[in-house]
């Protein structure tokens, strides 16, 4: 059995330093007849020890001290308790005098279990990666001491509720982006004071379409997404430019140049400059390190319905066939073998166009299906759906991409009346646990909705900190997103403020465990009628609370369902904490993400994309639904079925499945999760048993991205517990 020192670091379980602080607490006790026998420090020893098993992970040091507070006071020996809680309180406030050096220095040593398995997409051994870290520390002590009120730092730590993204707080920056890619193409940009201009070419555009990505990532904490259609205009031009250089080849080695072969080697040429330019997109991506120390959170958008013109929507086709079959192949590791990459995510829109057998780009849809069985990718969004949910204030429905995983922009429509959303962001996300709202009533529905109002109103102000921390923030701090295209293009010096309002920004009310709260308030499952009618009504009180706050702020609130990584841990731990283990509730070491039906129930795949659809509708900020299927590459139609049901009945959903290889034996299947001696979950080969994490590649979507440098104990456990829907 393990435990997690404050600083993060991870020890083996001594059950002797509870004896000896015990001990120490009793001989403190000045009235001998008071103290603990040496019977009764056993026995609380041996109920701690016991209870910290029965939690199945790794036992935080104020865990244990609370679990030995309590056991103390059960043995009638309140002297000795309070003792112990003075001297415990003694040390809190030596420790207060500095809280972030021995975080950092645990950083420093690769020795914070916690923070090394915060992100599964970064490298915690890395320079990089521990300076962003260490950075993070800082901003999160800040953060805390000066940024946020008292009040909902302490909710925060409390897991009452979750205020993400401390670790880049201190700094104004916001969380995720749609990027302008057309404007900064069309138009030109500027990356690192130097002036790009509007390329002259399919591959010179993809080349600075990587660029302005990574600009990007460094000047932002979240996601971002970028359009594959704003490339397909500079197909056209590469060809009007190679149509002139093989005109002239021919014309100097035949005396002449027949049209038709001019055109026959013109497009050979061209379907070879897009596989040059969609493998540049790649490679540079998972190959550029960000100033945070990891490659980009980029999501492509591929959707023919962007196109312009008949002539655009050929070429977009071109470009989105190269793209799947470059995916479908993998990138290489070291040992040259093709494993699945974490980035670029890929998200495909299903149309008329592309989802039937007889649709003209049908061969489109089942390349896609390919992909996604042997690489995870790509996620669907179903332009049907997204057109009915998506509607602007004119009536007219829009399909557009998220910003990132799961981050949707709501419906906008400029000054001039055309819709607008590319160069639009999010300011942020505050996250309400709403099991620990449903646990704190006790099962009393009254008084849920109070506690729930109350919450709400914590994070209403913790959103209220997020965007006035924006305020005033000027072009400067970040040229490329704010003057040079990315998002605007204002003036040096000129503050962002007006992008704050008016619904071109979104804010994000997040929300988290609605499976549990279902389950508790009511003993219903959300597959129950009774559960679903309860879930959706406290999906439509979160709704209306984010109506209220938009009405009187004219500030873009919006309900989000939290794609949580990290916090699905952290929650879980809280609650176990402040609430002990109920079944079906907290029993597990992750909680249920926003609306999902949980991990281990038994429901088949279509079933759960319709009623998850129900409330996706309902989380307009974000969200995404899944699937967990099994190896499905020697069963494309199965796939194929699955995406045309995602297309008749959900807006955005993706399938599940494994991409894994071990460096060691070479062993290409699933990568199993198993248990240590200490009861820590890891990863082992069922083939050669090897559970080195350095010699194998695993890919598993974590939270709408794929994550590929392993995870917490709550979020690997939650991956354990996945039961197949197909």
């Amino acid at each position: 059995m393990k435990i997690i020192k404050r600083n993060g670091q991870e020890m083996v379980f001594d059950g002797n330093k509870i004896r000896n602080a015990i001990t120490k607490a009793n001989l403190s006790v000045d009235d001998v007849s008071k103290r603990l026998a040496d019977s009764q420090i056993e026995t609380i020893v041996s109920k701690v020890t016991g209870e910290c098993q029965n939690l199945g992970r790794a036992v935080g040091v104020e865990e244990i001290q609370d679990f030995v507070e309590k056991a103390i006071m059960e043995q009638g020996a309140y002297d000795v308790a309070k003792n112990y809680i003075t001297y415990r309180y003694i040390r809190q406030l030596a420790r207060q005098v500095n809280t972030t050096d021995k975080q950092i220095f645990s950083l420093i040593d690769c020795q914070n279990e916690e923070v090394k398995q915060e992100n599964s997409n970064k490298n915690p051994t890395v320079n990089s990666v521990q300076r962003d870290y260490m950075a993070g520390e800082v901003s999160k002590d800040l953060t805390k001491r000066f940024l946020l009120p008292e009040h909902i730092w302490k909710a925060h730590e409390e897991g009452l509720i979750h205020f993400h993204d401390a670790d880049y707080f201190a700094q104004r920056m916001h969380n995720c982006d749609l990027v302008n890619l057309e404007d900064m193409l069309q138009n030109g940009t500027v990356i690192s004071n130097t002036l790009i201009e509007k390329p002259h070419s399919f591959s010179t555009a993809c080349n600075i379409a990587t660029q302005i990505v990574a600009q990007v990532a460094s000047s932002q904490y979240g996601g971002q997404s970028i359009s594959l259609a704003h490339l397909a205009p500079f197909v056209d031009i590469s060809r009007q430019k190679i149509r002139k250089e093989v005109e002239a080849e021919l014309t100097e080695a035949c005396g002449h140049a027949e049209p038709e072969m001019v055109n026959k080697i013109a497009e050979k040429r061209v379907k070879a400059e897009i596989n040059r330019g969609v493998q540049t997109i790649q490679y540079q991506v998972i190959t550029l390190m960000t100033t945070n120390g990891q490659a980009p959170f980029v999501t492509e958008f591929l959707y023919l319905g962007e196109a312009k013109n008949e002539r655009e929507r050929e070429d977009l086709a071109m470009i989105i066939e190269e793209t799947l079959k470059q995916r479908y192949e993998g990138v290489k590791n070291e040992q040259g073998v093709a494993i699945t990459p974490a980035f670029p995510k890929i998200i495909y829109v299903l149309e008329e166009d592309n989802i039937h057998p007889e649709s003209k780009y049908y061969y489109l849809t089942e390349l896609a299906a390919k992909c996604t069985a042997k690489r995870l990718v790509p996620d669907y969004i179903s332009e049907k759906k997204m057109l009915e949910l998506k509607v602007d204030k004119n009536g007219n429905g829009h399909c557009y991409p998220c910003m990132g995983c799961r981050s949707f922009l709501t419906p906008y429509v400029d000054e001039n009346g055309n819709p607008k959303y590319y160069g639009r962001f999010n300011q942020g996300v505050v996250t309400i646990n709403l099991i620990d709202a449903a646990l704190s009533s006790g099962g009393d529905m009254d008084k849920f909705w109070k506690i729930l109002d109350e919450r709400l109103e914590l994070c209403h102000e913790a959103l209220q900190v997020r965007h006035n921390r924006l305020k005033g923030t000027t072009s400067d701090v970040a040229p490329i997103l704010w003057q040079h295209g990315a998002i605007a293009r204002l003036k040096p010096g000129e503050k962002i403020d007006k992008l704050l309002y008016g619904g071109y920004s979104t804010i994000s009310l997040g929300y988290a465990g609605l499976w549990e709260t279902v389950y508790y308030l009511s003993g219903y499952k959300l597959t129950d009628e009774e559960g679903k009618k309860l879930g959706l009504e406290i999906m439509q009180d979160l709704n209306n609370h984010t109506k209220k706050w938009k009405e009187a702020e004219n500030i873009d609130y919006s309900l989000y369902g939290t794609p949580l990584e990290s916090t699905t841990y952290k929650f879980a731990k809280c609650l176990q904490k402040r609430f002990g283990i109920i079944p079906g509730v907290t029993d597990k070491n992750y909680v249920t993400n926003s609306y999902h039906i949980h991990v281990t129930e038994n429901i088949n795949a279509f079933d759960k994309l319709k009623l998850e659809s129900q409330f996706q509708a309902l989380s307009p900020g974000g969200a995404i639904s899944y699937v967990e299927v099994p190896n499905m590459q020697d069963n494309i139609e199965a796939v194929l079925q699955v995406i045309k049901f995602i297309y008749d009945n959900i807006m955005y959903a993706e399938l599940n499945t494994k991409s894994d290889y071990c460096q060691v034996c070479g062993y290409d299947g699933e990568i199993q999760i198993v248990e240590d001696d200490d009861g820590k979950l890891v990863w082992e080969c069922p083939n050669c048993k090897n559970r080195d994490q350095t010699k194998m590649n695993v890919a598993r979507r974590t939270c709408g991205y794929i994550g590929s440098q392993f995870w917490n104990q709550g979020r690997t456990q939650e991956i354990r517990d996945r039961v197949l829907h197909l």
